[in-house]
């Protein structure tokens, strides 16, 4: 199955407000380069590298285009770089670059200054359930190599293919390719690389939880979006929110208490829901009423209640992003201060939004469209409304 043949069919359907269940990422234009240096707005990238049949096109076709875990069983292996283009909101706008595995970093024609020069993260896809000793020398080579161009960039490391392997086997092999890969380094001279691992698996959550943090290094607003959940959690009893991006399922930011992953996988399973309910019954609305679907609009929320005394509630932040909050069904009694709450954590997420659409006007940007001062980003909360924590704790 071809890139261009699994988005056909799959078109947003304009309405500014719905979730519609099909729709996705646009597609890019793969056989076309694309001059970095010359563009005027550029996106981060997150180049996908790994050996042949690792899993990296499987884990960017299930994260980003919604494809089934066992759809993948049937993908060709990858012999060219495939580059997709991911633009919903103003948060998640990256290209993610999928490197064959037999690449030579050493052939003539590979531009190591193109390809690394404009490169935000790295992630080295490792297939956990073979013999990983080529993988490392693999990733040794690849991780030197992009430090040389681009000091910058940030190394994530997928252990992947976990889903067949016991628990104490997960953590021996985790243990085994970090103390391999920090040894590699050192001896290579290069002990100032840090590697980040993460146990993935596209057949359970773990997936969309990496790509979750390795997303949220490229996003510079991500301390004023924590400040902003942290915030309303405070003044709202609310015990951990997520604010997601709807398409891929990974969230864009949380706040500072720890991710139980249990949490995280009934925020996705809740947005499942959400997205195939506003699906059915918007087109239900627009065959009756002969308009188009408005079943999801920025006035609807979604509110289940566990039988453990635990609520999930959803409100729609834009098309794009959607805030899943965890409480106490006895704190969620003061529902009319949540929902003010709520309004204003909006109001701030827009006065982001706006000065992001600033800073992508400014030249002197980075890569990830934040303004720089001595090399240092300046977005953050002193740069919202100084009322906001005043509107949001007002009750």
């Amino acid at each position: 199955m071809s890139y261009q043949d699994e988005e056909e069919g799959g078109a947003f359907d304009g309405h500014a407000s719905s979730f519609p269940k099909d729709f996705g990422y646009g597609a890019f234009d793969g056989e076309h380069d694309v001059n970095l240096s010359a563009s005027g707005e550029q996106k981060p990238r997150i180049l996908l590298m790994g050996l042949r049949r690792s899993g990296k096109s499987s884990i960017q076709k299930v994260v980003f285009h919604k494809m089934s875990p066992n759809e993948t069983l049937f993908l060709e292996s990858t012999n060219k770089i495939v580059k997709d283009d991911i633009n919903n909101s103003s948060f998640v706008q990256f290209q993610i670059w999928d490197f064959p595995g037999q690449i030579d970093f050493f052939d003539s024609s590979f531009d190591s200054d193109m390809i690394f020069g404009g490169c935000g993260a790295l992630v080295f896809v490792i297939d956990a359930q073979d013999d990983y000793m080529e993988a490392l020398n693999k990733l040794n080579l690849t991780v030197t190599k992009a430090y040389k161009v681009n000091p910058n960039i940030k190394f994530e490391v997928f252990i992947h293919k976990v889903d067949g392997l016991g628990d104490d086997f997960k953590m021996e092999s985790q243990r085994d390719i970090h103390q391999r890969a920090t040894d590699d380094l050192a001896d290579s001279g290069y002990d100032q690389i840090h590697l980040s691992f993460h146990l993935t698996s596209i057949y359970d959550h773990s997936i969309f939880e990496a790509f979750s943090k390795v997303v949220q290094k490229l996003i510079p607003q991500l301390p004023a979006l924590e400040n902003l959940l942290n915030i309303l959690n405070t003044n709202s009893a609310i015990e951990k929110s997520f604010l997601f991006d709807v398409v891929s399922k990974i969230y864009i930011a949380t706040d500072s208490t720890p991710v139980d992953m249990q949490s995280y996988e009934l925020c996705c399973d809740m947005i499942d829901v959400v997205i195939d309910v506003s699906w059915i019954y918007g087109h239900v609305f627009s065959v009756k009423e002969e308009q188009d679907p408005a079943a999801f609009d920025e006035q609807s929320s979604s509110l289940i209640k566990l039988n453990n005394g635990t609520v999930l509630y959803l409100r729609e932040v834009n098309k794009f992003l959607a805030l899943v909050c965890i409480l106490r069904e006895d704190n969620f009694d003061h529902k009319g201060i949540i929902d003010y709450n709520f309004l204003c954590f909006r109001e701030a997420i827009q006065q982001v939004f706006e000065l992001r659409n600033k800073c992508q006007g400014n030249p002197l940007t980075n890569s990830a469209g934040s303004p720089i001062v001595n090399g240092n980003n300046i977005i953050g909360e002193r740069h919202l409304s100084p009322t906001l924590t005043d509107e949001i704790g007002s009750k």
